[in-house]
C-alpha cells in the first residue's frame, strides 16, 4: 500500500510518496506541535489548521507549515528529541490532519513514537550528520518528489538516496498492518461474531436464583 494523499492509512504501509519540508530544532515538543488550549478539542478533525498554531503565529506566515511550497508535503524531516514533553496524542493527530504521513529525524520521543505507530505514521532515524544534508537538499528544491521505502528502510528522490533505520518491531507491525487495530477487528468480524454467539451474558443469559 502506498499513501499518497489520502486522509487516513489503514492496512499494511510499505511506502510513503510525496514531497517533504523540514523544520529544525532540536527538542520541540508536543506543546508547540499543538497548543494545549486546542486539546479541549471534542474530535480530531481540525487540528490540522491548528498545528504549530503559536509557533506559525509568531513567524507571521513564514513558517514552513504556512509556506505555499509546502502544502500537500507528506514527509517531515525534523532534527533530535522531536516530539518530547506532554503525552498528547493530539499531537500526532495534528500532523497527520495537516497532511503528513512519516517523518525522519536524529530521534523521537518515545510516547510521540509510538502515538504516531497507532496512526501507521512511520518514524525513521538517521544521524546527524545525515539529517543535516537532507534537511539542505529538500529546502533546496522543495518542489521534488520523495519515496520513503519501509522495506528497504532507504528514502530516495530523482537526484539522491538515503539510508534510514526504523526498528524492527514497528517497521514490521507496518509492513504487516498490525499497527492498524480497527482494520484487524473488521478483518475478524466473523470469528468476532462465533465468540459473540457462545457468550451467554451477552444471550438472553439468566442468572442462577440463589
Amino acid at each position: 500500500m502506498t499513501i499518497e494523499a489520502i486522509p487516513f492509512p489503514h492496512g499494511s504501509i510499505d511506502q510513503v510518496q510525496g514531497r517533504a519540508l523540514m523544520l529544525r530544532g532540536d527538542d520541540i515538543d508536543t506543546d508547540r506541535i499543538i497548543p494545549a488550549r486546542f486539546l479541549k478539542c471534542v474530535s480530531f478533525e481540525a487540528l490540522g489548521d491548528q498545528v504549530f498554531e503559536d509557533d506559525r503565529l509568531e513567524l507571521g506566515g513564514s513558517h514552513p507549515f504556512d509556506l505555499k511550497v509546502h502544502q500537500g508535503a507528506s514527509i517531515l524531516v525534523v532534527n533530535d528529541n522531536f516530539g518530547c514533553g506532554s503525552s498528547r496524542e493530539h499531537a500526532p493527530q495534528a500532523l497527520m490532519r495537516w497532511g503528513i504521513r512519516a517523518l525522519i529525524g536524529q530521534s523521537f520521543a518515545e510516547i510521540f513514537y509510538g502515538n504516531c505507530l497507532a496512526l501507521g505514521i512511520p518514524c525513521a532515524t538517521a544521524s546527524l550528520a545525515q539529517i543535516d544534508a537532507l534537511q539542505q537538499a529538500v529546502a533546496a528544491d522543495p518542489s521534488q518528489s520523495w519515496g520513503f521505502n519501509l522495506q528497504a528502510q532507504q528514502l530516495t528522490s530523482a537526484a539522491s538516496s538515503w539510508d534510514l533505520k526504523i526498528e524492527s518491531g514497528p517497521r514490521e507491525m507496518l509492513l504487516s498492518g498490525r499497527w492498524d487495530a480497527t482494520s484487524q477487528l473488521v478483518a475478524q468480524d466473523a470469528a468476532l461474531k462465533r465468540t459473540m454467539a457462545d457468550l451467554p451474558y451477552l444471550n438472553d443469559f439468566v442468572a442462577p436464583l440463589h
